[in-house]
């Protein structure tokens, strides 16, 4: 990919925009190429730089901010969203087979939350009135009653699953999907994903 790093100066910022689509790897790469360019801005500053563009996890962050700082004393902002749905500037589909994860152990009751960047897995059930969001996925080895919000920055790409999804409402990325009781009454349904349609189904 071409043009994966633009660089541009800002209200006292050097600004790096990082095409969306962009794997780490040629992030890296090209980064490491303009990095002289980068350089021969910050003379005699030490204007911030921010980072735009891409959602981005823990490990990449670092990654990036190592190539920057290694060569340049600096402070490295991300312009990254927080999860949830009115955070959602733009849905996007990316490839989450692998992920970063967290587990919890035991059941979230009723005004509990809990949220991750990257997968959720739940060692329990999530009652009526938790909530639960995940920068990706989210699998909960019990019965899930309350709020799902699986892609919570934007990735419809994201699935939720559980031993019995019987939530009122689940979320995926930007897409909201009411659930009636008599669709888990009717049959146990243990998967939701987005469909080619854009609509989340529930299996």
């Amino acid at each position: 990919m071409s043009n994966v790093i633009s660089i541009q100066t800002k209200r006292g910022k050097v600004i790096l925009k990082i095409e969306e689509e962009a794997t780490q790897r040629e992030i890296i790469t090209e980064l490491e190429k303009k990095m002289p360019e980068l350089k021969s801005l910050y003379k005699e500053d030490s204007t911030p730089i921010l980072v735009i563009g891409r959602m981005f996890k823990n490990r990449e962050i670092e990654e990036i901010k190592n190539v920057i700082q290694d060569i340049l004393e600096v402070e490295v902002q991300f312009d990254s969203p927080k999860l949830g749905l009115h955070e959602i500037k733009k849905s996007f589909s990316r490839d989450i087979a692998t992920s970063e994860t967290r587990f919890h152990r035991g059941s979230l009751r009723s005004g509990q939350k809990i949220e991750f960047e990257g997968s959720l897995v739940i060692l329990g059930d999530v009652n009526a009135g938790a909530e639960v969001l995940a920068g990706e996925n989210i699998v909960v080895l019990g019965i899930l009653r309350g709020m799902a919000h699986a892609g919570a920055q934007g990735n419809k790409e994201a699935i939720i699953a559980a031993a019995s999804i019987e939530s009122p409402q689940i979320r995926i990325a930007n897409i909201v999907k009411e659930i009636e009781k008599s669709e888990f009454e009717e049959q146990i349904k243990i998967c939701a994903y987005v469909d080619e349609n854009g609509e989340v189904v529930l299996e």
